[in-house]
């Protein structure tokens, strides 16, 4: 990859301390600190970066609404943010429809993340008020990106989308798989289940976070990069910076 080969980022981070607050960065020092469109260029500085789209970072989530108008301010200062995946309580059910009225009054926000990931029930994702909020983004056109870890959550989010058939779903990270302890199954099998179902598609991002940070080569991503290629193909997978 060079300069002249165009990028499209799907999972941009930033984030500032000082104008929202962000709880889980207490847990976190080193991240702790603002990550914004300098520090983005910086790091990508000879790269062909076409186009981005803001995904929420976990904000305070009472904040919501204000990291969305904050994530706003900085595509005004760098076109190349083409849209923003905000987040919204998607559990309260119909209750949810006011948040995303208020939310797609932005034009940019074309995408909403309710990460399921931190739930400590692995059922959370079908909890009949859950659904509910999530079919609701079919209506306002909206995608929802699909942050999970686990054979358990993956399985039950395999039963989320069945039942959603009108929602797009983007699952980031390739799913978070096991790849420091080099498992693929049963990942691999979910993978290529999710696939089956034609509104999904896949996020290849973050996969060194599921590696061995310190060690960790090409050729240890590359059983799980060969499974989702082969399973949604080029044409349903994106790339993300995170």
């Amino acid at each position: 990859m060079n300069e002249a080969t165009p990028i499209a980022d799907a999972h941009l981070h930033l984030w500032n301390p000082s104008r929202l607050r962000y709880p889980w960065l207490d847990g976190v020092p080193t991240l702790n600190r603002p990550h914004l469109l300098e520090h983005y260029r910086a790091a990508t500085q000879g790269l062909h970066i076409a186009k981005m789209v803001f995904v929420q970072c976990e904000a305070d989530f009472a904040l919501y609404r204000e990291e969305v108008d904050w994530a706003a301010q900085q595509a005004a200062a760098d076109p190349r943010i083409r849209g923003i995946v905000a987040w919204a309580p998607l559990e309260r059910g119909e209750a949810a429809q006011e948040a995303l009225a208020a939310l797609t009054a932005n034009p940019l926000v074309r995408g909403i993340r309710r990460i399921i990931q931190f739930e400590d029930d692995p059922r959370f994702c079908l909890r009949p008020d859950f659904v509910a909020g999530v079919k609701l983004l079919a209506k306002f056109d909206l995608s929802f990106d699909l942050c999970i870890k686990g054979d358990a959550q993956f399985r039950n989010t395999l039963a989320l989308v069945r039942q959603c058939p009108d929602v797009r779903f983007i699952l980031d990270h390739i799913g978070k798989p096991f790849i420091k302890e080099r498992r693929l199954q049963p990942w691999a099998t979910y993978v290529r289940e999710l696939a089956a179902l034609p509104n999904t598609w896949c996020k290849v991002s973050g996969l060194a976070n599921e590696a061995d940070w310190e060690a960790w080569t090409a050729a240890d991503l590359r059983p799980y990069l060969d499974c989702v290629f082969e399973a949604f193909g080029f044409a349903r997978v994106l790339f993300g910076g995170d």
